[in-house]
């Protein structure tokens, strides 16, 4: 028996679509799977974690969703050891970028989970939250706390809206960072603890970031001019950002950031810091591309 984890309203309605195309698939295949959903967060998890608790035999979770989505189903999978598969249908879905399967075909994914045994990649726990891509603080999440409270535009052009809205009247916070070998006492504009590569729909914030490596790599911006933040900002869709001289880049395998800000792990708020983050390694089951 297999859990199909489904928010509808992933990615403007997709959710619904390919969540209906994923359980025609299950079907036709044999596959024996019971949709799970939920009104919230808080229901659909109590929802997950009420159907795993009466079927002990679950071989595994399919999330057909968006990033959020994600982090929240990985808070019942990974203590229980469950696999859990992602099928994108979200706005970011950098979770998937990570695994490497494609953001528009569905169908080798599936093919993949049902021919071949998962295998571990690493995760991210932060204040006993598990995360999946990249823990933020600093101005992303001052972006993300005023674009969550946006009802337009929907869709990726909420951040683009928010970040006008924010950068203006933006100013860089004293951090106090705390990794295994030392601790970073500095002005920053944003810290980003990395397990996977990109975060924000594409932006390879830690373009090194490995999923098998065990550690986290931390991304930490200094201040520069809000004029110099606009042209080296687009830079972070490909990568070439940390090869400016504000890009600091470390790896740790536990991070401690002590700051007045808040924090955002896969696009979900954590809250206000401090917060403390480690590495686990290969404590998630999944498929990979």
């Amino acid at each position: 028996m297999w859990a199909l984890v489904i928010n509808p309203l992933s990615g403007s309605g997709r959710g619904a679509t390919v969540g209906a195309y994923v359980g025609v698939f299950l079907t036709t295949n044999g596959i024996s799977y019971e949709i799970v959903t939920g009104n919230s967060a808080a229901s659909l998890v109590r929802n997950l974690t009420l159907f795993i608790a009466q079927n002990p035999d679950c071989q595994g979770v399919i999330a057909v969703g968006g990033d959020g989505l994600v982090h929240n189903v990985l808070q019942v999978t990974t203590p229980g050891q469950i696999p859990l598969a992602v099928i994108p249908a979200g706005t970011g879905n950098d979770f998937v970028r990570t695994l490497g399967w494609s953001l528009d075909k569905v169908e080798p994914v599936l093919k993949r989970i049902v021919s071949q045994a998962p295998t571990s990649i690493d995760l991210g726990l932060v204040n006993g939250e598990w995360f999946g891509a990249i823990l933020s603080t600093g101005f992303d999440s001052i972006v993300n706390e005023k674009a969550n409270t946006m009802s337009w535009p929907k869709g990726p052009m909420k951040y683009n809206v928010a970040i006008a809205i924010e950068l203006p009247r933006f100013a860089p916070r004293h951090y106090e960072i705390t990794l295994d070998d030392r601790t970073i006492s500095t002005e920053a504009m944003l810290i980003a603890v990395s397990n996977a590569r990109s975060y924000g729909g594409g932006m390879l914030v830690c373009p090194d970031a490995d999923i098998h490596d065990g550690y986290f790599d931390v991304m930490i911006l200094h201040p520069v001019s809000k004029i110099e933040f606009l042209k080296v900002f687009p830079r972070v869709y490909k990568g070439t950002h940390v090869n400016h001289p504000a890009v600091e880049i470390v790896r740790s395998k536990k991070v401690s950031i002590a700051a007045d800000a808040v924090a955002y792990a896969d696009g979900e708020r954590i809250g206000q810091l401090p917060v403390n983050a480690e590495c686990i390694p290969g404590v998630m089951q999944t498929w990979l591309a």
